[in-house]
């Protein structure tokens, strides 16, 4: 059985040509957003034959599935500080870098409003934060483990209370959130958990 449009990743060319073919379709999502996503266009930019991309990816849903996977893939890893608390404040400034890029805040931007139409989209978006809040997570198990967190605490549920006011503000307001909504989005999420909320 072959795999799925753009799961393959092997080395050498096919793996230069994947590159920059993703960096164009990010380039594209984030000028123009999706209904700016075009396959022969994205081509074009990439300076890769047309039927490379429609053969590999197949329409632009399986384009931007590949691009999540790729960006989960680039994504910087977890940052441990020694506390929970310190844990939590990194994970929130990471994500507030995120969105105030020109480009990753612009391109996170399409790729949500995108989901909400379109299935495939909406899946692939599943699954970039199901790894990313999964390489987060052991943070609140370490701080389960010292004391600082109570046990049975949801430490996926704890990740995700950090970034979503952070994602709120830019998806409702506009506004890119500063480092002291930051601040606040860890130091709530810290202080529910730390007062059982999140225990399941």
């Amino acid at each position: 059985m072959s795999a799925e449009p753009g799961t393959v990743r092997p080395g050498g060319r096919t793996a230069r040509v994947r590159a920059a073919v993703l960096e164009a379709a990010g380039d594209v999502l984030a000028e123009q957003g999706f209904d700016g996503l075009d396959l022969a266009d994205v081509a074009r930019r990439a300076d890769v034959g047309k039927t490379t991309v429609y053969r590999r990816w197949g329409s632009v849903t399986g384009l931007v599935a590949d691009l999540l996977v790729d960006m989960a893939e680039q994504s910087l890893p977890r940052e441990e500080t020694g506390s929970a608390l310190g844990d939590l404040r990194a994970n929130a400034a990471l994500v507030r870098r995120t969105l105030a890029d020109p480009r990753q805040g612009a391109l996170f931007r399409a790729v949500i409003a995108a989901a909400t139409c379109d299935a495939r989209t909406a899946q692939a978006l599943r699954r970039f934060y199901e790894v990313r809040v999964a390489e987060w997570a052991p943070c609140v198990e370490q701080g389960v483990a010292r004391g600082e967190i109570p046990v049975g605490t949801d430490a996926e549920a704890v990740v995700r209370a950090v970034s979503a006011p952070l994602y709120y503000q830019l998806l409702t307001t506009g506004e890119i959130p500063d480092a002291p909504a930051a601040e606040r989005a860890a130091r709530a999420a810290y202080a529910a958990a730390v007062a059982g909320v999140y225990v399941t």
